[in-house]
C-alpha cells in the first residue's frame, strides 16, 4: 500500500481515520467498525463492500 495514499484516505461514512491491517489486507475504521478490503493494492472504499468488524476485534 502506498504510504501517501494511506495518509489521505478516510472512512467514506464518518470521514474518520483508517487503520491499515497488512495481514488482512484491509483498512479499518474503528469508529464505524467497518473494514474496507484492499484488492490488488487498490482500496475498495464502498460501504457495501465493507465488512462489519466485531467489537472484540477493534
Amino acid at each position: 500500500m502506498d504510504v501517501r495514499l494511506l495518509e489521505i484516505l478516510v472512512c467514506p461514512v464518518c470521514k474518520g481515520p483508517l487503520d491499515y491491517r497488512k495481514a488482512a489486507p484491509e483498512l479499518v475504521c474503528n469508529a464505524c467498525r467497518l473494514a474496507y478490503p484492499i484488492k490488488d493494492d487498490i482500496p475498495v472504499m464502498l460501504e457495501e463492500e465493507a465488512r462489519q468488524v466485531p467489537a472484540e476485534e477493534v
